[in-house]
């Protein structure tokens, strides 16, 4: 073989060599790029789903944070004054439906309910005796209506007399008779104004006298206030805000300490406006407080709220303010949804004002409930440590 035919044979070789190891090089780099390419790929798709799972959810199993534990908050307000002799709770003490909370001293009315008593017996006297009144005034009435009655007759006979023979009767004897029947109808016409008069001021007869219904009134206002002296917890709940101790002295109408109710206690959660669509009333919800980590309490839907309170605009003489948006997308409007408790496996631990996350189901949606169990419960261990 000649010089130049191994240069040639040499210069193949070499280029097949660098080819090789440039496809094996090329070789490398792909499969270099193959996790980098399967880690983006796998990215991608976790992130659409976790939108299509978003989207779905907030629709068919809406959760929110922004939720709170709500009860009726009721003012322990005294309808009568006094000083405060007893306190029989303190502050944050659960209570009982009838426990006695505190006393005020009671002397003042049981001096007024005594003075009732006997003025409600003074009224009866008074009826009484204008009824005695009035039946001796009849009386009188009936003796001058037949004392007339005998004049008429004697006035009557005496003119039958003079008439047939006048010599016999006198016009004096006459006139003195006459004088004497007048007397008595002036008689029986004051007796007859006497007797209207002692009705009147009588009034109607037994429990209907005025009198009487006045005397009972004031009788049952002094055994309220009386008995008001004594302030009893309305139902099962709590005890906060108190700031007061005996020899307190309490006025009417000012509240004393705060009543938390215990037995009607629900969860207020603020829903984004593009959650309600699929919300009913009766959804099953699953609710999480932040006082119980790791537990789950249901709940259902009780109401949907129908309205909110916006803005108004400029009042008369001012120009509207107009509130710009700071972002690319306006924020999501929140709708007040009331939620109760089913069970009563949270009793004792439902604390006015307390946080929780509600989720809701809106229906059989298998996948999606299944998502929104399995999230509840994992923000429910999340509580341990925030």
């Amino acid at each position: 073989m000649t010089t130049d035919q191994e240069k040639e044979v040499t210069e193949e070789q070499t280029e097949t060599e660098t080819e090789q190891q440039a496809t094996e090089t090329q070789d490398d780099e792909s499969s270099k790029q193959d996790p980098v390419r399967r880690t983006t790929l796998f990215v991608f798709i976790f992130c659409m789903l976790l939108f299509v799972w978003y989207v779905a959810a907030d629709r068919h199993a809406p959760w929110t944070d922004q939720a709170r534990v709500q009860g009726f908050i009721i003012p322990v307000t005294p309808k009568v004054s006094g000083n405060v002799i007893k306190v029989n709770v303190v502050a944050d003490q659960v209570v009982g439906k009838g426990d006695l909370l505190l006393e005020i001293d009671p002397a003042d009315y049981e001096i007024a309910l005594r003075r009732a008593e006997s003025n409600l017996e003074l009224a009866g006297q008074d009826v009484g005796a204008g009824s005695a009144n009035i039946d001796s005034t009849i009386a009188l009435l009936s003796e001058a209506k037949a004392t007339l009655k005998k004049k008429l007759s004697d006035l009557e006979r005496a003119q039958n007399i003079y008439n047939k023979d006048p010599g016999a009767m006198s016009e004096a004897e006459i006139d003195r008779r006459q004088a004497g029947v007048e007397e008595s109808k002036s008689k029986v016409t004051s007796l007859h104004a006497e007797v209207e008069k002692a009705k009147q001021q009588a009034g109607s007869e037994g429990e209907d006298n005025a009198k009487i219904r006045d005397a009972r009134a004031a009788l049952k206002q002094a055994q309220i206030n009386l008995a008001e002296t004594k302030l009893y917890a309305p139902s099962d709940g709590g005890i906060t805000n108190l700031t007061i101790d005996e020899g307190y002295y309490a006025n009417t109408g000012t509240p004393l300490m705060t009543f938390i109710s215990g037995t009607d206690v629900w969860v207020k959660a603020y829903l984004r406006e593009n959650s309600l669509s699929n919300l009913k009333i009766g959804d099953e919800v699953e609710i999480l407080l932040d006082v119980a980590p790791g537990k789950i309490f249901k709940g259902e839907v009780s109401t949907i709220g129908y309205g909110i309170s916006q803005p108004s605009g400029g009042a008369a003489g001012e120009l509207e303010t107009v509130k710009a948006d700071s972002g690319w997308l306006r924020d999501a409007q929140r709708f007040p949804v009331i939620i109760k408790f089913s069970d009563d496996s949270s009793r004792g631990i439902r604390r006015h004002g307390g946080q929780a996350d509600v989720q809701i189901y809106t229906g059989d949606h298998f996948i999606v409930n299944i998502l929104g169990r399995i999230w509840i419960r994992l923000m429910s261990y999340l509580s341990y440590v925030y």
